[in-house]
């Protein structure tokens, strides 16, 4: 996490998608349960937490806040008062550029009703425990999810 720190303060514009290297948010959502909040994602076919590209105006958290409403349909929020971020994830993106993704830990809302997602967003949404998170997604997941849980 310190490298990436280090190249976010070091960067222009770290959000500017114009840039190889740019900062994406995801939300690692965790209900009073312990079940992770994931979407099947429409292009990469993959099961994931809500997450993508900081619009302008907006900051990493409330990226992630939007994200997960627009992913799954579920509104979320941060648990305290400050955005809780639990986990820093470098990974390919399309067109050969690289994301440093900033993964906040969210809560879903107290009366959370699922609206219908975006069409052009997902496949499929779905509240899993942590055992069947860890059998159906990749190391990075499971590392947020255990550290985002440490943090609960």
């Amino acid at each position: 996490m310190i490298e990436a720190r280090q190249w976010v303060a070091r960067a222009h514009d770290p959000f500017d998608r114009n840039v190889t290297t740019h900062v994406t948010a995801s939300a690692i959502v965790i209900d009073d349960a312990g079940r992770v909040l994931v979407h099947r994602h429409k292009r990469l076919h993959r099961w994931l937490q809500p997450g993508g590209h900081v619009d302008a105006g907006e900051t990493a958290s409330q990226a992630a806040v939007r994200e997960s409403r627009e992913e799954t349909g579920i509104d979320t929020h941060h648990p305290r008062v400050r955005p809780c971020l639990v986990h820093v994830d470098a990974h390919p993106g399309p067109l050969g550029h690289r994301h440093l993704d900033l993964r906040y830990l969210l809560v879903p809302a107290a009366a959370a009703v699922r609206d219908a997602p975006a069409a052009h967003e997902t496949d499929d949404v779905a509240w899993w425990t942590v055992t069947e998170l860890r059998a159906r997604t990749d190391d990075s997941l499971v590392r947020a999810v255990d550290a985002a849980l440490r943090r609960r």
